[in-house]
């Protein structure tokens, strides 16, 4: 035990601990007095604390103030006087004579999560209870702050990285459990420098510590300047001389002594020599926190990140604009690349898949266009350029350049060959013929594709103009009445022009006579028909006919027949095809139970209007009877469709569904059912009631169909038929099963066990399960349970038992909605041999067999027997018959 304890801190952690003591005491004081000053502090808390001497599990915080009372034991021994502990970890605890369990030494969840002591209650130091186990869950406390796992971090990133994409990652470590929020990490930004007012141009993922480029970042990060080398080019002090003496071609200083030349020379080489350690661009300054950085008592961790910023040469010229059928000498350059890497060479390709691919490109990165394009075949390209090292492999990205082909005024106006409108002769002054249409190929909503209309000429010749045209939009209008006895037919020649062509189109104005003549019927009644209501649909029931005086192939001579009156539902359509004759058909079944009998009135009507003043009369309209017999029809159901939904767990005798039939000549019926493979349904047979009569079980079947049918009862032939579907709901009315209830673990090789469960429900009532100790807390002192996958757990044991023993777990597996019960699994923890066998069998597993391989085995032996029984006597039936053959054969040689 503590010998010398200062109080105060030992009674830090006290509940409502008004008590300030600093004492040195010896052994004897300690003892006597803890237990008063424990009561002192908590007395409530200590009471709870008290408990038999058995088998006992305690949860202490790590760095819990010392000395802390844990426990006590209560025996039912009076001559217990004394208590021995024993274990590995017993120099943390100790316990005094009435039975109270002390943390003596604080505790830390990094070193060791759980661990047991054994108690022994005594007698004169003699053991008469005991040992009895006490586990010691040390749970964490945060007391441990996150720390990266670096001081200072560098990276490198390009100019024109895009936004979003890590270019570094930062990491960080917290010792605290991290089942629970205080080893939970978020990292955070806290400031770069320099910093640009309200912009910045880093950011870093809250969850993962990967930095990137903000939007802004990824269009002002420019890195320093320096001099372009050309592919293959050589990067020595020459080389930079001679681009020197390009720009400053001063040679009366020497290069070393030449200030302008010695600055050029250290910037070159800081850029080429790139160190964001000693020389970075930006440092940032980065925080994490556990709790998720959503406390004020989250602890922290900080690091610097130091940035070097990279020149990128890769940069997309595009999009590149080229005028359609250019004058040029081809190949022509139009734009050019550069990698990052001076050595590479470029690959062009097309990122869609046309035949025809007119670009290539050089090494040096010139894309090249190899002959005229045609905007009016192809308006955009897409190339796509790869930049490749030697091995084949892109040290760039692949990058989307857009080659847009503008417009040249190259295409003529296009029209048809010749237009033809129609005219209304009489009508006024101002009314539309038509609107001649007219395309141009070139680019629309440019000024290459604008037309203009002119009429040029117009025959026959009149002494005024006769028409006019909107030269914006192609409308043709009337300047005079147009009559047709003047002029049946006008041609027009209208010049359609672009910016730069013309086209002449052909427009033909036919002048139509008004339309001063009635159509009339050839008869104005036709009679009466008699029809069978199940007379098939199309049948042709009447041919009818009309003439018109007007002009033929017009609007004013065309006829249409119309059904106005008496076409109840549309059970009737008239065929035509304008020309004064029509087929009166059947559209849609009889019935003579709703209409068993028709007065139809047929119009016969032009689809130009008639002049003013004209009205239709009686000889435009004609009538037709249609007399409907009665027929007997079969059933007919009040639904086509017959799907219930329903559960599975529905009452026994509850209705589904009550189907409804009746027959068009009102004669009684019945309803029958048939399909029914499992016997779950029942159909009363006169009211058409559908119930269940057996239990419902989903895990069966899901869905399933059976027939219903109505029938007149005075002739079953009569009949229809629906299918009625029905799909059963699941219910959760199955728990998680354990696929395997016993296992066994070599003590030499202590591999985890795997436990799998399976449910017969579906989703949501199924996986993913959830494994647990089936204890009041869930847990095990021995044991350990991890989720593997949905329907997977790992089982894991702690530390092996001291002989071979089988352990019975109680495993609860519930399922998604929560539901499941304790089932018992067996472990066997045993010795083992080489190949990894117990060599003693589990117990309950003992090397017996079960009743059918017994029987089998007798009847084998029985089988065996028999045919042993049967040769032995076959042998001394030859035997016999061999010895009284020798016996005669020898009395007939003595006679």
């Amino acid at each position: 035990m503590t010998h010398c304890t200062e109080w105060r801190n030992g009674l830090r952690g006290f509940k409502g601990s008004s008590v300030e003591l600093a004492v040195i005491m010896t052994p004897m004081v300690h003892l006597l007095l803890l237990p008063l000053l424990f009561s002192i502090a908590g007395g409530k808390d200590l009471e709870e604390k008290k408990g038999p001497f058995e088998n006992t599990v305690l949860d202490v915080p790590e760095a819990t103030p010392v000395p802390y009372p844990l426990y006590q034991f209560q025996v039912t021994d009076p001559h217990v006087n004394d208590f021995r502990l024993s274990g590995e970890d017993v120099q943390d605890i100790s316990i005094s004579k009435d039975g109270w369990l002390y943390l003596e030494q604080p505790l830390d969840w990094s070193r060791e999560k759980q661990f047991t002591i054994m108690v022994e209650a005594l007698a004169d130091e003699e053991v008469v209870e005991g040992p009895i186990d006490v586990t010691i869950n040390v749970l964490d406390v945060n007391n441990k702050a996150p720390y990266f796992n670096q001081s200072v971090y560098t990276a490198v990133v390009r100019e024109n990285t895009p936004a979003a994409v890590p270019f570094i990652r930062v990491f960080a470590t917290d010792q605290d459990d991290p089942e629970t929020p205080n080893a939970r990490l978020r990292y955070s930004l806290v400031s770069e420098i320099p910093s640009i007012r309200d912009t910045k141009l880093f950011q870093i993922n809250p969850d993962t510590g990967e930095i990137s480029t903000t939007e802004q970042g990824q269009l002002l990060l420019k890195a320093r300047e320096g001099i372009q080398y050309a592919r293959g080019e050589d990067r020595s002090i020459e080389t930079l001389k001679r681009k020197f003496d390009d720009y400053c071609s001063v040679h009366e200083v020497p290069y070393e002594q030449n200030p302008f030349f010695t600055c050029v020379q250290r910037a070159e080489m800081r850029r080429q020599n790139l160190d964001p350690l000693e020389d970075p661009d930006y440092t940032l300054f980065v925080r994490v926190q556990d709790l998720e950085g959503a406390s004020q008592n989250a602890l922290s961790g900080n690091s610097r990140v130091q940035i070097a910023v990279q020149q990128n040469l890769w940069k997309n010229p595009g999009p590149i604009r080229i005028k359609e059928n250019l004058e040029e000498t081809y190949p022509l350059t139009i734009a050019k690349v550069q990698s990052n890497d001076p050595d590479a060479r470029y690959v062009l390709v097309q990122k869609e898949r046309e035949l025809k691919f007119p670009f290539e490109i050089t090494q040096n990165g010139e894309i090249m266009v190899t002959e005229k394009l045609d905007r009016e075949i192809k308006e955009r390209f897409i190339l796509v350029v790869l930049a490749k090292d030697e091995n084949d492999n892109e040290v760039d990205p692949p990058m989307e350049i857009y080659v847009l082909v503008e417009d040249v005024n190259d295409n003529a106006p296009v029209c048809d060959e010749v237009t033809v409108f129609e005219f209304q002769e009489n009508e006024p002054v101002g009314g539309l013929v038509g609107e001649l249409l007219a395309h141009d190929r070139d680019k629309e909503g440019t000024l290459n594709s604008i037309l203009t209309y002119t009429i040029l000429s117009q025959n026959p010749p009149t002494a005024s103009e006769t028409f006019s045209i909107d030269d914006a939009s192609g409308t043709i209008r009337t300047l005079r009445l147009l009559r047709r006895r003047e002029h049946a037919v006008y041609n027009l020649n209208v010049q359609v022009s672009d910016a730069v062509f013309s086209t002449n189109c052909k427009v033909v104005v036919k002048v139509i006579d008004v339309n001063d003549e009635l159509p009339k019927f050839e008869e104005n009644d036709y009679g009466n028909e008699t029809l069978a209501e199940d007379t098939p649909l199309g049948h042709t029931l009447l041919t009818i006919k009309a003439t018109d005086n007007d002009d033929p192939d017009t609007g004013s001579s065309e006829i249409q027949f119309i059904i106005s009156e008496g076409n109840t539902d549309d059970v009737f359509a008239v065929e035509t095809d304008g020309k004064g004759v029509g087929y009166l058909v059947l559209a849609k079944p009889l019935d003579f139970e709703t209409s068993p009998s028709y007065r139809l009135q047929i119009d016969a009507r032009n689809p130009e209007p008639l002049m003013e003043s004209l009205e239709y009369g009686s000889e435009s309209t004609a009538f037709f009877s249609v007399s409907v017999i009665d027929v007997d029809e079969a059933p007919k159901f009040s639904m086509d469709i017959l799907d219930v939904t329903i559960y599975e767990n529905i009452t026994k005798g509850s209705v589904l569904l009550t189907v409804q039939a009746k027959d068009p000549e009102g004669k009684e019926i019945g309803y029958k059912l048939d399909g029914d493979t499992h016997g779950w349904l029942e159909l009363d047979a006169a009211t058409g009631e559908i119930r269940t009569k057996e239990t419902l079980d989903r895990e069966k079947v899901d869905s399933f169909k059976v027939t219903v049918t109505a029938f007149e009862k005075a002739n079953p032939e009569k009949s229809t038929e629906r299918d009625l579907h029905v799909r059963l709901l699941d219910v959760n009315d199955n728990v998680p099963k354990l696929v395997e209830s016993q296992a066994f673990i070599c003590v030499k090789n202590p591999k985890p066990v795997l436990i799998k469960a399976e449910d017969s429900d579906s989703d949501p009532f199924s996986q993913p399960f959830t494994f647990s100790f089936g204890t009041k807390t869930g847990k095990s002192p021995n044991w350990e349970l991890h989720q593997v996958d949905d329907t997977t757990a790992e089982l894991k044991l702690k530390k092996p038992p001291s002989q071979d023993k089988t352990f019975s777990l109680p495993i609860t597996v519930k399922d998604k909605a929560g539901v499941g019960v304790p089932q018992a699994f067996e472990v066997k923890v045993c010795n083992c041999t080489e190949l990894g066998y117990c060599y003693i069998a589990p117990e309950g597993l003992a090397l017996g067999y079960g009743t059918g391989p017994t029987i089998g085995i007798l009847a084998g032996i029985l089988g065996f027997c028999v045919i042993v029984f049967v040769v032995v006597i076959k042998r001394i039936n030859k035997k016999s018959q061999r010895k009284a053959q020798a016996e005669e054969e020898e009395r007939n040689a003595m006679m």
